[in-house]
């Protein structure tokens, strides 16, 4: 296990519900627009976009876009509306942008919609522009929650394309966007594509290798996330049968998957490395003892748990199960295991609402604040 438990006692924390009278189905995420507005989007894997009320006790949440009509999910485990991201300048030019999977031939789709111009407050309907089609070959493992960087550009997490063992060895060949981080420009065009490649993306111009691509070698990232203060790209990509892992995010990077599931070998494919290959080891993994699938993850930058301040935040999906990490680079992760309250949790996201604060989304349905004893 990489990184250093803190034996130090960690404070105990309680997980309040909040939003209770709104249907939260399966939710995604909550993502605050950069308007200086305070609106906060509920995504629901299921197809809404909800407008959260600025009161929490209210029922009354807007729906700010409804995709549950397209044909997107067969397993509606881990397919359906994965993602929304608004443009840095979406003030200015009302653009955002959904990653979401459609069926009849699967794939995984992101696509630029906008505000209307008639009337800010309403999406323009007919408007729709298609930036990445992903063929999928199997349901899951299609990945989600693309982020814009402290560059501008948006970042793109996609799972190695499903089942299991990587079949079609898509994390590892740099002709396939699978199972990678990539790194596109949503305000410029490179020859016929619909989006720009910016030019310092580490594969640009070499032989073999798609130019989008930013990192790879990810079984299934969940999520990823810009932490703008110390200029960190975290991400937690779930394992398979050996381990959970935390990644930062390196130019041109290689975290190794399908050749070894956090830094052990992986023991179900029967295969090895090139013998040049250099593999990112994670900052943190843990093993089934702890957990079956890791969420990410936020730093919480808050006030109303100081205890918490300038922390990773991560969770596992199977166990309940919540972390704190502290992180600096060129040093040791440390990281203490929460003690959360009483009941049972399957965390999907950590995100933060208008004021910074945190707010976990339960993959159950239910969203709650976190609040230190």
């Amino acid at each position: 296990m990489l990184g250093a438990i803190s034996s130090q006692a960690a404070p105990r924390y309680d997980l309040v519900r909040i939003y209770s009278k709104i249907k939260a189905t399966k939710p995604i995420s909550i993502v605050v627009p950069p308007d200086d507005s305070k609106r906060q989007f509920l995504v629901l894997q299921g197809g809404q976009i909800l407008l959260l009320p600025e009161d929490r006790d209210s029922g009354n949440a807007k729906v700010f876009l409804d995709l549950s009509d397209k044909n997107m999910i067969e397993k509606d485990f881990e397919e359906g509306l994965l993602g929304l991201a608004f443009h840095p300048k979406f003030k200015k030019n009302g653009k955002f942008y959904l990653y979401h999977t459609l069926q009849n031939p699967k794939r995984s789709c992101l696509v630029e919609r906008r505000m209307s111009k008639t009337d800010a407050g309403k999406v323009d309907l007919k408007y729709e522009r298609l930036l990445l089609s992903i063929p999928q070959p199997f349901w899951n493992h299609n990945s989600g929650n693309p982020v814009f960087g402290p560059d501008g550009y948006l970042y793109v997490p996609t799972g190695d394309g499903g089942k299991a063992n990587d079949p079609l060895d898509l994390s590892q060949n740099t002709f396939a966007l699978h199972g990678k981080i990539l790194r596109i420009d949503v305000d410029s065009n490179t020859g016929a594509l619909p989006y720009g490649v910016p030019k310092d993306n580490p594969f640009v111009g070499k032989e073999g290798h798609r130019p989008e691509i930013w990192a790879l070698g990810l079984r299934n990232p969940w999520c990823i996330h810009w932490d703008m203060s110390s200029n960190t790209l975290f991400c937690a990509d779930v394992g398979q049968n050996q381990s959970e892992e935390i990644n930062i995010i390196e130019k041109g990077g290689n975290y190794g998957w399908s050749f070894r599931e956090g830094t052990g070998k992986f023991a179900l494919k029967h295969r090895n490395p090139p013998a040049n290959a250099k593999f990112i080891d994670p900052i943190y993994e843990y093993e089934r003892t702890l957990g079956l699938s890791v969420s990410g993850g936020i730093v919480y930058h808050g006030k109303k748990i100081p205890s918490l301040r300038g922390r990773y935040l991560f969770g596992d999906w199977g166990t309940g199960n919540f972390w704190a990490m502290k992180y600096k680079k060129d040093q040791p992760a440390v990281v203490n295991k929460l003690e959360i309250g009483k009941g049972t949790f399957k965390p999907v996201n950590f995100c933060s609402d208008a004021n910074g604060e945190l707010i976990v989304l339960d993959w159950k349905g239910f969203l709650f604040e976190m609040q230190e004893r």
